[in-house]
């Protein structure tokens, strides 16, 4: 009967055990290797720091209509203007045929009152004036950048000067009416 027994299981007892030892020699190398690595793989992802600049929060409810104010996202000013309803329709007025950045008002602007905006240039990456009321508007009251001379209208759109495109847009969400998070 011992015979038999050898040839069904050729191995015995010992090639059971052997191939159970194996497996759980893997398993516990496979889990000391995953622990060694999970440091080195975390230590890439962005500090926590880093993680809080990604983002900003801004209360809007001191902003009035016609008012402007800049805030700093990821290093870049960003130029958050309350407009008025004669801003809003003027730039939902303009022929697109005039634009270089063919993009209309309602494609850069979440809720018509808020033009939120970054405030570079796009032509050489300087600050363009027009978000304090003594600042130059340029010929479309919107945004001038005095180095090259671009002009921005009332939406951010470039309609004079060197630069290529319009002013960018971020992305942003409203968390209420009053409170938008850039980034």
């Amino acid at each position: 009967m011992s015979d038999t027994t050898q040839q069904d299981n050729p191995h015995g007892e010992e090639g059971s055990r052997r191939d159970f030892l194996y497996l759980t020699a893997a398993a516990f190398g496979a889990v000391g290797a995953g622990s060694v690595a999970w440091p080195l793989i975390h230590q890439m992802n962005p500090a926590a720091d880093t993680l809080a600049l990604s983002t900003t929060e801004v209360d809007l409810t001191p902003i009035e209509k016609g008012q402007a104010i800049t805030v700093m996202w990821r290093g870049k000013p960003v130029f958050i203007r309350h407009r008025t309803e004669a801003e809003i329709e003027a730039a939902r007025n303009t022929d697109l045929a005039d634009l270089r950045d063919k993009q209309t008002d309602e494609d850069r602007v979440q809720k018509a009152e808020w033009l939120v905006m970054v405030g570079i240039c796009t032509h050489l990456g300087c600050v363009p004036l027009g978000q304090k009321p003594s600042d130059i508007k340029g010929e479309y009251n919107g945004w001038f950048c005095p180095c090259h001379g671009s002009h921005y209208d009332e939406s951010g759109r470039i309609r004079k000067g060197p630069a290529p495109t319009n002013l960018a847009v971020p992305d942003y969400t409203f968390l209420t009416d009053t409170t938008i998070r850039i980034g």
